[in-house]
């Protein structure tokens, strides 16, 4: 199922229910049937959002230097899209919201 993020300072972010669940929960929200966050709790939001990409892309730096594609024993394997690739459209929009004191909501 596909949910979608609304704000009037940006345009509609929408995406699979399992990323939007997963995104939202770092933020310190439940995905429901309908949900909003307030223009209040953006900053901490962004500030939740951006540690989690920071510590991905740790996580992958790491994982990457341990990656021998192609040596023998080893299959070549394409590498997962990290987090920062998936959560830049929503970031954008709570930073957008942010700038404008606008909140985000969502539905079914």
């Amino acid at each position: 199922m596909l949910i979608t993020f609304k704000c009037r300072a940006a345009p509609d972010v929408m995406m699979l229910e399992n990323l939007a669940q997963y995104l939202v929960g770092i933020v310190g929200k439940r995905l429901g049937q309908r949900g909003v966050i307030t223009h209040d709790e953006l900053g901490d939001a962004i500030t939740k959002l951006e540690a989690a990409i920071v510590t991905d892309k740790q996580e992958r730096a790491e994982h990457d230097g341990h990656f021998h594609e192609g040596e023998e024993g080893h299959d070549p394997h394409e590498i997962p899209i990290g987090l920062a690739q998936r959560a830049y459209p929503f970031l954008d929009m709570l930073r957008a919201a942010q700038k404008e004191n606008a909140d985000i909501v969502w539905g079914v």
